[in-house]
């Protein structure tokens, strides 16, 4: 299958799920996502945005990605479902805290792609792919992407996941690619931001072989 969507209009994510207090806006035609709260409430401040569609479990997702400002930290979740197979969206309601993505009745991958939340991570970039149910980091890789204050933007963000193998990169530059020994099924993407960082989105193209 294959999915496209420019993000460019409040039209095009009118049956996505916004799970956490959060606004989405579309500035210069392209989607900002940030959380309403103060990043004082912590947890409680985050938020996570699903595309509605299920994608197949060899998967390409790619999109275009602007940081527009730090501390914080942006994850793409992606092959989420329920632990026993079930639809996302059928699962106990969610409202941000990340201890619900991890240890809740779902299951997922996630890379975090712009890991800015403390200063150790501000001094030393890293993406960090982890599996869940758990917490399970599986690697911990350079991140291509500059702080806010330098990036100019488009980054071209590129997910791939093929016969059990899965690598990430921006703008063509491999970051990180390891090989699963339980490939998962399949499942949704989803978009998730801790307070205070704002980043904007667009062209999330999704295909399968």
């Amino acid at each position: 299958m294959s999915y496209h969507n420019v993000l460019a209009i409040p039209e095009n994510v009118k049956d996505f799920h916004l799970e956490g207090s959060g606004a989405i806006t579309f500035p210069g035609g392209r989607m900002r996502l940030e959380s309403l709260r103060p990043s004082k409430d912590g947890q409680e401040a985050n938020i996570v945005l699903w595309c509605p569609e299920d994608f197949d479990g060899d998967v390409t997702i790619e999109w275009e990605f602007w940081p527009v400002n730090e501390p914080g930290l942006a994850i793409v979740f992606f092959h989420a479902r329920g632990r026993q197979g079930e639809d996302l969206f059928n699962l106990a309601p969610r409202t941000g805290p990340y201890e619900q993505y991890h240890h809740g009745d779902l299951d997922a991958h996630h890379v975090s792609c712009f890991r800015r939340m403390w200063s150790s991570e501000r001094g030393s970039h890293t993406c960090d792919p982890r599996e869940s149910h758990g917490f399970h980091l599986v690697a911990q890789e350079p991140d291509p992407l500059p702080a806010a204050l330098d990036a100019r933007g488009p980054y071209d963000m590129r997910l791939t996941v093929a016969g059990g193998e899965t690598a990430f990169s921006v703008n063509g530059l491999e970051s990180s690619r390891r090989r699963d020994e339980h490939p998962p099924p399949g499942g949704k993407i989803g978009f998730r931001r801790m307070a205070t960082p704002i980043g904007e989105y667009a062209d999330l193209r999704v295909t399968s072989p």
